[in-house]
This record gives structure tokens, C-alpha cells and sequence, in this order.
């Protein structure tokens, strides 16, 4: 059942893959803003997955967040979302990633909406 305090956690550990360098978003070998992001996203979608209709899926409509502290290769990142609120087919998240000591790297708020999977990719152009 969709219900406000849902809540489920993601974990990484930071590798090169995951760093700034590598996401082209910074020259420092660091985790990447768009990698925590990525990171909390999906611990919003996992949250809300196995209460969704048959054939419904979320997607991420707006993501506000900060990225507080650097994590170095090597450090484990948790990313937690929790919902807030449910207004329709909107979802609202608030979102935290934090290190391996509780240490908070980033936090903020997400908002994902439900979907139906086949509606949603009919409406994409031919290719």
C-alpha cells in the first residue's frame, strides 16, 4: 500500500567509476554530484516499487539537493529516501546520503510520478 514513511536505503562504495573525474563533472577524485544523485534517486524509486500497480513504474520529475562533504574512493555512501507526501501521481522524497561514520554528504528533497511503463514510452518519438 502507497502510504506516507516509506522508506528504503541504497549503498555504494565510492569508486573511480563514481567520481567526479570520471563523470566529467570535476577534475578531483571524488564522489561525483551527479553519481550521489543517481545514488538517491534510485532510493526513492526502490521505496515505492513493490507497492505500485502492475504495469507502473516512477520517474524523477525534480531533485533539489546539496552536496555538503566529499567522499573519497574507497568510502561507503548510504542513500536513504523517505516519502513525505503523496498528492495523485506525485510523490515527494526527502533524501540523505550519508557516510560510512553518519556523517552527512548531501540531503534534500526529490519528487518522482507515477507512471504507467508502456503510456510512458509510446509518448517518446521513433527513433
Amino acid at each position: 500500500m502507497l502510504e506516507k514513511g516509506l522508506t528504503h536505503t541504497s549503498r555504494i562504495i565510492v569508486g573511480t567509476c563514481d567520481t567526479a573525474i570520471a563523470f566529467g563533472s570535476g577534475d578531483m577524485p571524488v564522489l561525483a554530484t551527479p553519481r550521489m544523485v543517481a545514488l538517491l534517486e534510485n532510493a526513492a524509486m526502490m521505496a515505492v516499487t513493490h507497492v505500485l500497480p502492475a504495469g507502473s513504474t516512477t520517474v524523477g520529475g525534480h531533485i533539489d539537493v546539496s552536496h555538503i562533504k566529499p567522499s573519497a574512493v574507497g568510502t561507503i555512501v548510504n542513500g536513504t529516501a523517505t516519502l513525505d507526501k503523496i498528492d495523485g501521481r506525485k510523490l515527494y522524497f526527502t533524501v540523505r546520503a550519508v557516510d560510512k561514520d553518519g556523517t552527512v554528504v548531501g540531503e534534500g528533497t526529490h519528487l518522482r510520478f507515477i507512471v504507467d511503463r508502456e503510456k510512458f514510452m509510446d509518448r517518446l518519438p521513433e527513433r
